[in-house]
């Protein structure tokens, strides 16, 4: 199921006791099937403006629709059977496996098992789990990346047309944190959801949203459109802070992987090849290093010519890959990964499979295209 608008028309929240309201009028409407982030400081009400989506809050006022139908007359539980929703650090079952967790809401909404099992594996496949090795695991034994995923698998489960994504990368480390954020990039190019996005990181509003809205207190919007027009036109001062030095630097965080042109002259190898044969094509070629590549032909290890002369098999030949990034990475993610790899770093497609190269040159070059139409500008 693609995404529906939501329409948010003068939504206030007050609390008991308080002289202000938390949220104050905010009026929006967040396109089908696109990523609207809503950043702004701590406090600032957007966590609760997102919450009184699927009415985890209730609103005080206003009118909230979901596809044109009001929010506010549905059951509250069969909304957030509805609407997805993702969390900081999962918010997992500890004691559901990683396969039990995800057919929470498929269960909750009657599907009969064989339905329930097949969405399972194709969720878990979708967000680069593989099942036969993740589907009775429990949380305590994934990594904050991998629980993540599941996080995400979960809320996506029961195909709702919105998904709710409270700083759901908040808690892990930049690394797997930029993994992540490729993995949500690629599931939207597929599924298209409408996807409410809640973050107090400019880059990473600048690097997911479609559009943008930086909020102030009580939720007062600022400025609501493209990170490309938020770059370029602060509408005030405080929208100018959040932005933030270095703003032309921050347009690499516009382009993708897939915008410059890879490198695909590198020597690959799949890991049932034999390392005789391997060591043979790198000095044919004249290079020193040849990446190796698993069976779903994702890139695992970097093998050096003088591995290959006493490797048995090059499932284990040369090193682990360091760090890599996708198409759907930014060239900011992909200028990181140079600096701690020290070089070129090898790209994915849709899956994990091996795309190219990325080289520090392309990067540097569009670094300095950039630099002279800011200037120009």
């Amino acid at each position: 199921m693609s995404g529906v608008e939501i329409q948010l028309e003068n939504v206030t929240k007050r609390y008991a006791g308080s002289r202000e309201p938390a949220v104050n009028d905010v009026t929006m409407t967040i396109p089908a099937g696109k990523i609207v982030i809503l950043v702004g400081p701590s406090g600032c009400g957007k966590t609760t403006t997102m919450r009184m989506i699927n009415r985890l809050i209730e609103p005080s006022s206003g009118k909230i629709t979901i596809g044109g139908e009001n929010a506010l007359k549905i059951n509250p539980d069969q909304l957030r059977r509805k609407v997805g929703y993702a969390i900081q650090q999962a918010g997992l079952f500890p004691h559901f496996t990683v396969a039990q967790n995800i057919a929470v809401v498929p269960g909750l909404l009657n599907w009969d098992k064989k339905k329930i099992n097949a969405r399972v594996e194709e969720m878990m496949d979708l967000v680069g789990l593989d099942p036969k090795q993740f589907h009775d695991r429990f949380p305590r034994q994934l990594s904050g990346g991998q629980q993540q995923r599941v996080g995400v698998a979960r809320a996506l489960a029961a195909d709702p047309p919105v998904l709710l994504m409270d700083e759901p990368f908040g808690a892990v480390d930049p690394i797997t944190r930029g993994n992540l954020q490729d993995e949500l990039l690629r599931l939207q190019s597929e599924l298209h959801k409408t996807i409410v996005f809640v973050t107090h990181d400019f880059d990473e509003a600048v690097k997911l949203g479609d559009k943008i809205a930086v909020l102030g207190n009580q939720s007062k919007i600022l400025q609501y459109d493209t990170p490309e027009s938020i770059l370029a036109n602060p509408a005030d001062d405080t929208v100018a802070g959040f932005v933030g030095a270095g703003a032309s630097l921050k347009q690499l965080t516009l382009l993708r992987v897939r915008d410059v042109e890879l490198q695909t002259d590198t020597v690959t190898a799949t890991t049932g090849e034999s390392p005789s044969e391997v060591r043979q094509k790198l000095t044919e070629n004249k290079k020193t290093y040849a990446l190796i590549l698993d069976d779903r032909k994702r890139p695992i290890r970097w093998a050096h010519v003088r591995d290959l002369a006493s490797a048995g098999s090059l499932a284990n030949a040369g090193k682990p890959l360091g760090d890599l990034v996708s198409l759907q990475s930014t060239l900011q993610d992909a200028l990181e990964a140079m600096l701690v790899e020290g070089g070129a770093v090898p790209v994915t497609g849709a899956r994990g499979e091996y795309a190219g190269m990325i080289e520090l040159d392309t990067v540097m070059a569009t670094v300095q295209r950039l630099r002279e139409e800011h200037t120009e500008s």
